[in-house]
């Protein structure tokens, strides 16, 4: 997967909330079962198993089956081209705000 489709693919897993909540709740445990991330969620279990897909699609998840039970937990590098993308605009950002301070100050200084 090209690193545009990587950032595509990732924005897109994560834009539905649903889905973004699942990713929270992994994210926020060492590794957790469908039946764990189904309990108080309002949601079905086929429909957090269809989430899980996405999010392994997108490479924000890894499952490790044991027996009967899939056990997910979040994929480090997962967010990485997201980051690196951002970084970019950051730096975007900081530059134009450098210049503006620069301007202002010498605005004021006149």
């Amino acid at each position: 997967m090209t690193e545009a489709a990587s950032i595509d693919a990732i924005m897109r897993t994560l834009a539905d909330p649903t889905r973004r909540a699942v990713f929270e709740r992994v994210v926020s445990t060492d590794e957790i079962s469908v039946a764990e991330l189904t309990e108080g969620s309002g949601v079905t279990q086929g429909a957090i198993s269809q989430h899980l897909k996405s999010l392994k699609l997108a490479g924000l998840v890894v499952e490790r089956p044991e027996g009967r039970k899939v056990y997910y937990r979040a994929q480090p590098d997962g967010l990485a081209p997201l980051a690196e993308w951002m970084r970019h605009y950051g730096v975007f950002w900081r530059e134009r705000f450098t210049n503006l301070r620069t301007l202002l100050k010498e605005i004021d200084d006149e």
